[in-house]
C-alpha cells in the first residue's frame, strides 16, 4: 500500500461520512465478490495457452502487485513481499493477515491461499504463506501447493535485506499436454502424451493418481536501498537454488519505486532463466492514487518477451484502519494471453492493540 498515509489512522468524522465509509466498504465488498464469481468459472475446455502462461511462471500475486502489472519489487511492502522482494517487509510497520484468490479463466487456473506478514512486534520482520490451486481441470489437471517463510531486517534507516524460503509441491493428472486438443482420455489426438503426467502412483495394484513431478525448496533473497525518503531501489533474486526448470525459473530483476502519501510509481525488469529455451525478460510498470484517504486506483502495464505479448492491469482497493478489501485484473492486449483476476481481504491486527510495537526504530 502507499506509503505513509494509507497505514495512517482516520481522522474523527461526523455520523454522515461514517455512513458514507461503511456504504463505500459495502460496495467494495460487492465487487471483491463479483470479480471472484466471475473468475471462478474454469474453463470448460482444456486450455489452449502456453504452458507458460497457463502456470504463470509459477508467481503468486496480491492484487497491488497485479494490479501494478508485477512491478512491486521496489514498493511493495504488507503482504506483496513474501512473494516479490523479502527485504521490503520492513519498509513500513504493519501485521497484517490477507485471504487471496487468484483465477484466470482461459487457463482454468483457481487458487486460493493467505499470508500473514508482522513487521511489528520486533525489528526482525517476519512472513508466512500458503497458497494452493489447480491448473487445467479439462487438461494437464495440474495442482499445486506453494508456501514460504520471509524474514527481513533493516541494516540501516536505508538499507534492508531479506530471503524468503519456498517449498513448492506440483502434481499433474492429465496426459494431455497444454495446447492439446479433445478430451486427454482420448488417446491419438494431437497434444495427448501419456506421460505428461508423471508417473503412476499405484495403492493395492490399482491406479491412485501420480506422483508429484515437482517436490522441492528454493529461495529468494533480496535488497532494498532507500536513498531519500521517497525513492526506493531494490534487487531482487528468485528460486536461486536453480532448480532449472519452467515450473520453477529463476529469475534476477528489480525495481525503481517512487511513493509519497498519495502517489506511487515504479518500473521493474527482470531475467526469466529458465521458462524458455533461452534466457527472456519481462518489462513492468505500475502506479497508484489515493482518493479520499481510502481509494488507492492503480494501473499498470507488462510486456513480456518470452509470450511476445503486452498487457494491461487495473485495480482498486478500500483500505481502512481495521480492514483493506482490494481486487484486480490483468488482461493480455492480443494473441491468446490469459486474463487474470486476484481479489485479496486483509485483516490490520495493529489496529487492535493486541500487538506491541517493537521499541526499535528503522
Amino acid at each position: 500500500m502507499t506509503k505513509g498515509a494509507l497505514l495512517a489512522q482516520p481522522p474523527e468524522r461526523s455520523s454522515c461520512q461514517a455512513a458514507t465509509s461503511a456504504r463505500a466498504r459495502a460496495l467494495a465488498a460487492a465487487a471483491a465478490l463479483s470479480v471472484v464469481t466471475a473468475a471462478g468459472s474454469a474453463a470448460a475446455e482444456p486450455s489452449s495457452l502456453p504452458p507458460q502462461l497457463a502456470y504463470a511462471y509459477g508467481e503468486n500475486e496480491t492484487p497491488r502487485a497485479a494490479a501494478f502489472g508485477g512491478a512491486l519489487r521496489a514498493l511493495g511492502n504488507g503482504t506483496s513481499a513474501v512473494f516479490i522482494n523479502p527485504s521490503a517487509m520492513v519498509e513500513t510497520r504493519v501485521y497484517h493477515l490477507q485471504g487471496l484468490f487468484q483465477g484466470s479463466p482461459e487457463a482454468g487456473r483457481h487458487a486460493y491461499g493467505g499470508v500473514v506478514v508482522d513487521s511489528v512486534t520486533g525489528k526482525l520482520a517476519g512472513a508466512i504463506s500458503f497458497v494452493g490451486g489447480f491448473v487445467d481441470n479439462d487438461g494437464v489437471d495440474r495442482t499445486f501447493l506453494d508456501a514460504r517463510v520471509g524474514l527481513a531486517y533493516p541494516i540501516t534507516e536505508r538499507l534492508f535485506v531479506g530471503l524468503t524460503g519456498r517449498y513448492a509441491k506440483i502434481t499433474q493428472d492429465g496426459t494431455l499436454l497444454a495446447g492439446g486438443l479433445g478430451n486427454r482420455q482420448q488417446e491419438g489426438r494431437q497434444g495427448y502424451d501419456p506421460v505428461a503426467g508423471g508417473l503412476a502412483e499405484t495403492e493395492d495394484g490399482k491406479a491412485a493418481g501420480r506422483h508429484s513431478f515437482v517436490n522441492e525448496f528454493t529461495f529468494d533473497a533480496a535488497i532494498t536501498i532507500k536513498p531519500t525518503d521517497n525513492l526506493y531501489i531494490a534487487a531482487v533474486g528468485q528460486n536461486l537454488s536453480y532448480p532449472d526448470n519452467g515450473l520453477l525459473p529463476t529469475t534476477v530483476g528489480g525495481g525503481i519505486g517512487f511513493g509519497t502519501d498519495d502517489f506511487s510509481i515504479e518500473v521493474d525488469g527482470l531475467v526469466d532463466l529458465n521458462s524458455y529455451t533461452d534466457a527472456t525478460y519481462r518489462l513492468m510498470a505500475g502506479g497508484e492514487y489515493l482518493v479520499a484517504d481510502h481509494f488507492p486506483l492503480r494501473a499498470g502495464y507488462r510486456f513480456d518477451q518470452g509470450a511476445d505479448q503486452h498487457a494491461l492491469s487495473l485495480g482498486v482497493a478500500y483500505i481502512g484502519t481495521q480492514f483493506s478489501v482490494e481486487a484486480s485484473a490483468r488482461r493480455a492486449l492480443a494473441g491468446d494471453g490469459p486474463t487474470t483476476f486476484v481479489v485479496g481481504l486483509a485483516y490490520h491486527l495493529e489496529s487492535s492493540g493486541l500487538t506491541r510495537a517493537s521499541s526499535d526504530g528503522l
